[in-house]
């Protein structure tokens, strides 16, 4: 069968995960490895998410505005048959990310219902980036082993801003506390493992495979800021509370991903995957802000995500595939930093195949769980009807 998951399904696993489990953008697959032969691909796409609700500033409301801004991504990845039973490839992508920005209430009190008094200018950005080396070792039986290192670069800021962040014992509303803190974290380069096993049976297209991820610990350089306005709008002068600098500990959580795959007719299969991520271990507690508020910055539950699809070969030359992606709701009061809980998607790929070039082309549609933003254990805002558009390219050339 020409129809392989790589070609099918694992292209748009990159772009419906936004807002995955906190801040997982892909799903860390290794289908490059089971190519056939020597293969190289390049992906690229973008993902246009919108995330708006009404914050709970008073019985009316005001609304957030879109907090959740697009972005784009891509990859790179070359599998080598070095023998019959020994592969290795090399993979870049981009699994982890956030682009998180609360647009601002102009003037205080609130004038408008445009943008959210309660966390107006909290924001947050992460960028990171993996290099997975990779080796396959084929047993005599059907079964094989699969393991490599994986290098992970990461830098990321953050911006706590909005009433929700001030002192509630100050008699002047809005003021004090932390919010207009700051931190940035600045890049780090980080080492961690990846280990599997694997079963195929090629002449039904057959193959399931199990992958653990391991944690990645970073430490990053960090710089944190504050100035306290104490009395808001009063004639009491601004007090700079924290400018410092430290190191960071942030690990990027530990996962396992099963995949499987099976022709189910001539020119017909079934694949999916299941995905679990240990997102509660995901810590950022920048010194000075643990001092200060005696918590970090991120509390996030782990996420096991479900994709089942199927696809179908029509020609010699083309392909198709629909899938399925259902994430469970978590706790419906969330992080700012990461607004939505939960996610049902649907992918619709196109797959032409002429000779030793495949080019897949998809389309990704996925609902975000509604949330409400907390900040000391309480509701500052209701996301409602969020969701998001992907679309991506896969080019892969076989040699």
């Amino acid at each position: 069968m020409k129809i392989a998951l790589s070609g099918m399904a694992v292209l748009m696993l990159g772009a419906a995960p936004l807002m995955a489990g906190g801040i997982e953008r892909a799903p860390q697959s290794l289908a490059p490895l089971f190519e056939e032969g020597n293969y190289a691909e390049l992906s690229f796409g973008g993902v246009d998410p919108t995330v708006e609700g009404t914050d709970r500033f008073s019985t009316t409301g005001f609304q957030t505005g879109d907090v959740a801004q697009g972005y784009g991504f891509s990859g790179l990845a070359y599998k080598h048959q070095i023998t019959p039973n020994i592969s290795a490839a090399i993979i870049i992508e981009q699994p982890f990310g956030a682009d998180i920005l609360y647009p601002s209430q102009p003037g205080f009190p609130p004038t408008e219902a445009t943008g959210s008094p309660l966390l107006g200018g909290t924001r947050a950005r992460v960028d990171s980036t993996t290099f997975t080396a990779l080796g396959r070792y084929s047993l005599p039986s059907n079964f094989s082993v699969h393991g490599g290192i994986r290098g992970s670069r990461a830098d990321g800021s953050v911006t706590l801003d909005g009433c929700a962040y001030s002192n509630p014992l100050v008699p002047t509303p809005c003021a004090g506390g932390v919010q207009g803190y700051n931190v940035d974290l600045e890049s780090d380069t980080a080492i961690g493992w990846v280990a599997g096993v694997s079963w195929e049976r090629p002449e039904i297209a057959a193959r399931v495979s199990l992958t653990y991820n391991s944690d990645v610990e970073h430490e990053f350089r960090t710089r944190e800021s504050l100035i306290i306005d104490p009395d808001g709008l009063g004639p009491i002068p601004v007090v700079p509370a924290i400018d410092e600098t430290s190191t960071t500990k942030v690990s990027t959580p530990e996962s396992w991903n099963l995949e499987f795959q099976t022709g189910v007719a001539p020119g017909t299969l079934l694949f999916g995957s299941i995905r679990w991520v240990d997102w509660s271990s995901f810590r950022v507690d920048p010194q000075a802000f643990v001092r200060a508020t005696g918590g970090g910055l991120v509390d996030l539950e782990d996420t096991t995500t479900y994709t089942l699809g199927v696809g179908r070969q029509f020609t010699d030359s083309w392909s198709g595939s629909a899938s399925f992606t259902f994430e469970p709701k978590g706790d419906e009061l969330v992080s700012p930093l990461a607004p939505t809980t939960g996610r049902k998607g649907i992918t619709l790929a196109a797959i032409y195949d002429q000779g030793t070039v495949r080019i897949t082309t998809g389309v990704n549609y996925t609902k975000l769980g509604d949330a409400s933003p907390q900040t000391r254990d309480e509701a500052r805002a209701d996301m409602r009807d969020a969701d998001a558009w992907g679309l991506g390219v896969r080019i892969g050339y076989r040699f």
